[in-house]
């Protein structure tokens, strides 16, 4: 994080900003904020970094579905059996207990290397298991979470509904409660490896009658009940990555409600802030490393005209403006985390990390389509034919999933600055 230490006034009412690691200076007028990584932080960069150059897969991830999940199943087994799965889930409950600062170093020796994200365990890994852990009960925990961690069980999100996307409280899948279990009907959509998933958290109304955020609970949903069809819609960038799910009379037990019955919008905002604050952090930190690659790609690219693209002033201009984003895009996220580690949970500062870091990625992708031309129009079927083209699709795809970025102004707005609602 560099070596820096910066002086800071004692704000107002006593509350202290939250970046880096802060202290009270012997008079208590100032905080020193440092910025350096400590000898166990070091420490467990080169650790995390000889085990990656070890063990990371050198072919690259299939594109056939079920090949694909196969091996995301086997690289999260290899993760766990070498002390990285879950990287800040507590110990207690099978997690590697690191903090939220080592888990920023894992994710920058992965970009670094090109390592496997998690990809089809990143829904089960980074807030399906958060969730279990703040709001599931003990009997919840210790069936699910060492399945997780090892790579036996996938998830995905079973939240966003034709109609009910951006307006998560206008959602109408039914669940009927009746004896010990809950009757479930209705449709969801853009479900992210529904077609690989053993487990869903879903979100469905539980109190006939009732509006926008009452009388909604949040469930574990058995992925091969009785009654449930997965449609996988192919994507523009040419893959089965997101599904439609129907649940005709499903069958759930009443003990796989999480957080208890017509408590689902709160268990829910927890997931998203989980989602909003973490699950993004991969796309984060990678984006200096793709910042990089830009520039290195200006090195050896011409542009239409045949010039140098490295020697367009515009061009460059603009990668600069993108580097300077993505270098504030890393302090943001640095602050963000540290905020957590003192907060204990995310809040809604996450929404500003993600809108500026998904726009800044989108920014990034457009700036190399200038710089490719002609050339950014080659693209196969999957992402190994043109990653550049393939990271401009998913720059996209990156301001609408877990909340477009309407949602997260919308949040920001009304959450932090309490400017009046837009509606």
């Amino acid at each position: 994080m560099g070596r820096a230490h910066a002086i800071l006034p004692r704000p107002a009412g006593g509350r202290l900003p939250h970046f880096g690691r802060v202290a009270a200076d012997p008079c208590g007028r100032a905080l020193t904020m440092d910025l350096n990584y400590t000898d166990d932080e070091k420490a467990f960069r080169e650790r995390a970094r000889a085990w990656l150059a070890e063990n990371r897969p050198r072919e690259p991830r299939p594109t056939e579905p079920q090949r694909a999940g196969a091996f995301d199943r086997a690289w999260q087994r290899k993760l766990f059996e070498g002390g990285y799965a879950g990287l800040n889930w507590p110990k207690e409950y099978g997690g590697a207990g690191y903090s939220l600062i080592e888990q920023l170093i894992w994710f920058e020796e992965v970009a670094r290397v090109h390592a496997p994200s998690l990809n089809a365990l990143a829904i089960t890994i980074n807030h399906a298991g958060p969730t279990l852990i703040a709001r599931g009960t003990e009997a919840q925990k210790a069936f699910h979470l060492p399945r997780m961690l090892c790579g036996e069980s996938i998830w995905c999100q079973g939240f966003s509904e034709p109609g009910a996307g951006s307006d998560l409280a206008a959602l109408k899948t039914s669940g009927e409660i009746s004896g010990d279990e809950i009757i479930v009907n209705g449709q969801k959509m853009w479900t992210s490896y529904g077609h690989l998933a053993d487990y869903q958290e879903l979100l469905i109304r539980t109190e006939p009658g009732s509006k926008r955020h009452h009388g909604l609970s949040w469930v574990i949903c058995d992925m091969k009940a009785p009654g449930i069809e997965v449609v996988p819609v192919t994507n523009m960038m040419g893959e089965l990555h997101v599904n439609m799910v129907f649940y005709d009379n499903v069958r759930i037990p009443l003990a796989n409600v999480v957080g208890g019955v017509g408590e689902g919008w709160s268990v829910a905002m927890s997931t998203l802030s989980i989602e909003r604050s973490l699950s993004f952090l991969t796309d984060q930190v990678e984006l200096l490393q793709r910042v990089d690659d830009a520039f290195r790609l200006a090195d050896r690219v011409k542009l239409e005209d045949g010039s140098a693209a490295r020697d367009d002033a515009g061009l460059m201009r603009r990668l600069a403006a993108v580097k300077a984003d993505a270098f504030a895009v890393r302090a943001m996220t640095i602050a963000n985390i540290s905020r957590i580690a003192e907060g204990g949970s995310p809040g809604a500062e996450g929404s500003l990390l993600k809108l500026y870091a998904t726009e800044t990625c989108q920014r990034l992708a457009e700036i190399v389509r200038d710089m490719l031309g002609h050339e950014f129009l080659r693209y196969g079927s999957d992402r190994h034919s043109n990653h550049w083209t393939y990271e401009f699709m998913w720059a996209w795809v990156l301001t609408i999933s877990g909340g477009s970025s309407e949602i997260q102004r919308e949040i920001i707005a009304d959450r932090l600055l309490g400017l009046p609602r837009s509606r």
